[in-house]
């Protein structure tokens, strides 16, 4: 999941959790995600969705029952980037962003978000996401667990109301997600791993970010091959920037990608550098070190994994996953083409160039 860029409360603005201070380069209120709003009409509109998604999502998952309402604004109130609003309120500016249905059509695309969530911190026995303590952390396995279904559940409603489109659409969304998730979990199973590895990023990642751009053009009443080039364009930037989230994790000497640099590497995740390392038939010492160490699995010993990440970091493998990523952000940009040029587009393109320049 495209997770590990989550702005500090310090530097958000009103609820959207988007960030509501311009930096020094006056970038503005998405500088974190790579995101620039030139127009000054785009980014009110965008903001103003943003603000009554956020609004929305706290209404939506109400309850009359204390623990689940507190339970099921936990990652609610926890933050986050809101990139699934983020790109329905950038899709329906080639539509009338102000139709009644796009933002309870972000509600839809960032509840199901949630509502996996819950469930992912379930499988992977997380004990914090964004900084707070996860919903299982505190409250046990079984209940987050329901609370997950639960915020689906209040995902599916909204849907309802959108119509049967919209609950074909997340339905099929949703499938992708499970058939992503249960893909990770049982491993390639005979099949090329990189490729493997690439097809579950598609499915648990690209599909939701696929649709939520979609929605945003189908609800403005965008028109059919717009709202195309925006699913296109939504799955493919999806991928990449879940792809430049494992660079990030080998090669930032800092905290950009929002976590400790390496975290993958010691909990034994084979993100795209290490499975091109793995894969790597090259025969100089420091490849083949590489390797060795990376067959052992999960990098526990400090000094083992010290050496490991100073090798993936002048390896070949850094440098083709790069290429990789570089390619994923101009395919993404390539699916555009079809949209008007202007304000909303070039803010699209401002992602590809983000990604791209992100990685190095």
């Amino acid at each position: 999941m495209v997770e590990h860029v989550v702005i500090p409360a310090s530097e958000r603005s009103g609820a959207t959790g988007s960030g509501g201070r311009r930096g020094p380069d006056g970038t503005g209120q998405f500088g974190a995600i790579g995101l620039h709003l030139a127009d000054p009409r785009v980014e009110a509109s965008v903001l103003g969705l943003l603000e009554r998604v956020e609004s929305e999502l706290r209404a939506t998952v109400a309850s009359a029952d204390p623990l689940i309402a507190e339970a099921s604004r936990h990652l609610l109130d926890a933050g986050g980037k809101r990139f699934r609003p983020l790109l329905v309120a950038l899709g329906a500016q080639f539509g009338d962003p102000r139709n009644e249905q796009v933002v309870p059509a972000a509600v839809v695309m960032e509840l199901t978000h949630l509502a996996t969530l819950y469930h992912d911190d379930v499988m992977d026995e997380a004990a914090v996401r964004r900084g707070a303590p996860t919903a299982n952390s505190r409250w046990t396995n079984s209940v987050a667990i329901l609370v997950g279904d639960y915020v689906f559940a209040r995902a599916a409603s909204t849907a309802a109301d959108l119509g049967p489109e919209a609950v074909r659409l997340q339905a099929r969304t949703f499938a992708r997600l499970v058939h992503g998730q249960i893909a990770e979990t049982v491993g390639p199973r005979g099949t090329d791993p990189v490729a493997h590895y690439l097809h579950v990023i598609a499915e648990k990642t690209g599909s939701l970010i696929a649709t939520s751009a979609r929605f945003g053009g189908m609800f403005a009443g965008a028109s059919a091959e717009h709202t195309e080039a925006l699913a296109g364009y939504g799955e493919i930037i999806g991928v990449a920037f879940q792809l430049s989230d494992d660079l990030l994790d080998i090669a930032a000497e800092s905290l950009q990608s929002g976590k400790t640099p390496g975290t993958d590497l010691r909990e034994g995740v084979p993100t795209l550098p290490v499975l091109y390392a793995l894969a790597s038939d090259d025969s100089d010492a420091a490849s083949v070190r590489l390797r060795e160490i990376l067959a052992t699995g999960p990098l526990v010993d400090d000094a083992l994994h010290a050496e490991a990440l100073g090798l993936l970091r002048e390896s070949p493998a850094l440098k083709r996953a790069r290429e990789t990523v570089r390619s994923y952000a101009e395919d993404a940009r390539a699916q555009l083409a079809p949209l008007p040029d202007g304000p909303a587009r070039r803010a699209l393109e401002s992602l590809c160039d983000y990604i791209a320049d992100r990685t190095g």
